[in-house]
This record gives structure tokens, C-alpha cells and sequence, in this order.
């Protein structure tokens, strides 16, 4: 059994990253491998629409000059797929936004091939905004006919500063939650 938690922050050490950390700390307790991928930062475009995964078949964007490919593989490879970001103007960040259109085709493209995994955003915000990033990221697990996995709230972290996520502890307890949740339904679908 294996997580892949994707920071589509650009600051691999903020707090979309420490929330994803409890999230992966709590999922290893559990007995689960999990891998943390550093998408945000990186040179991330969006999809161009030329609908050469649906010719190609090949578990691969068209697009190949940034980390979407890479990201998209390790995708394929795990049993459950987390997907972070800070809320940008009360939505996920852009990079976040272009994995998920180009990450979404390719599936699609493919036999669906996450259909059946196991998802949960995680969201990291200052005030307010958050709950339409979880949102939009939710919207892609579903359309990719994932399961989303759920906490005691909805997946968010509060803090502005670098660090300061760490001392919400209603947002810790939501992740450490999450991760418990994942691991009993992972169990439960046998995965």
C-alpha cells in the first residue's frame, strides 16, 4: 500500500507541506508508504487540449518539457493519492490547477486509470477561501471516479506564516484524522 501526496505549493517546507507531513506521518504509523512529490515551484503548464493521450494510450501527457509526466506516473503507482495546496485567491495554486487538468485527461484517456483509488485534498489558507480549493480539488477525484476519503472536518490547515499551520490544532487533528480514515478504508477495499 502506497500515498502519494502531492504539494502543489511552491514552498516545499510551508504549511500545505507540514499538513501534508501529519497526513503521511500518520499513514506511516499505520503501516502505509507514503512519498511526498514537490510539484509547486516547478515549471507547470496547463493542458493544450490536443487530446494526444487519447490517441497515444500511453499513461503519458503530450506535453513532456515539465514534472506532470513524472507526477501522472508515480499517480498511477499508488493506492492513494493526496493533493495539496495553499488557497491563491480562494482556490487551489495554478500548478495544483494544470496537474489536475492534464492529470485528469490522461486518465480518462487511459480506462480510468484512477478510478477506484483512494483521494483526500488537503488545504492549507490564511482565513478564508479554503473550502472552495478543497473543492476544485475534490471535483477531480470525483470525475475520475475516485473514492474520497474524509476527516472530522473538512481537510484544511489554518496559518498565514511559514510554521504557523503547525499550531492549529483542530487542522492537525483533521489530518491525523484523515490518515486513520484512509488507512481503515484501504483495509476495508483490500487494496
Amino acid at each position: 500500500m502506497k500515498a502519494l501526496a502531492i504539494n502543489g505549493s511552491p514552498r516545499p517546507g510551508g504549511n500545505t507541506a507540514i499538513l501534508l507531513r501529519h497526513v503521511c506521518d500518520e499513514l506511516e504509523n499505520e503501516g502505509i508508504a507514503t512519498e511526498i512529490f514537490q510539484l509547486g515551484g516547478r515549471k507547470v503548464a496547463g493542458c493544450i487540449a490536443c487530446y494526444k493521450c487519447f490517441e497515444a494510450k500511453d499513461k503519458r501527457c503530450a506535453v513532456t518539457d515539465d514534472a506532470v509526466n513524472d507526477c501522472i506516473a508515480k499517480m498511477d503507482q499508488a493506492d492513494v493519492i493526496l493533493i495539496g495546496s495553499p488557497t491563491y485567491f480562494a482556490d487551489c495554486t495554478a500548478a495544483t490547477k494544470a496537474l489536475m487538468e492534464r492529470a485528469g485527461f490522461v486518465a480518462r484517456a487511459n480506462g480510468d486509470m484512477f478510478k477506484r483509488k483512494i483521494g483526500a485534498a488537503v488545504v492549507a489558507v490564511r482565513r478564508a477561501g479554503a473550502i472552495h480549493a478543497f473543492d476544485s480539488i475534490n471535483h477531480l477525484f470525483t470525475i475520475t471516479q475516485m473514492i474520497v476519503a474524509g476527516s472530522n472536518y473538512w481537510n484544511i490547515g489554518v496559518g498565514r506564516e511559514i510554521g504557523e499551520v503547525a499550531k492549529d490544532q483542530e487542522g492537525v487533528l483533521t489530518m491525523q484524522t484523515l490518515a486513520r480514515n484512509i488507512a481503515w478504508l484501504l483495509r476495508k477495499i483490500g487494496a
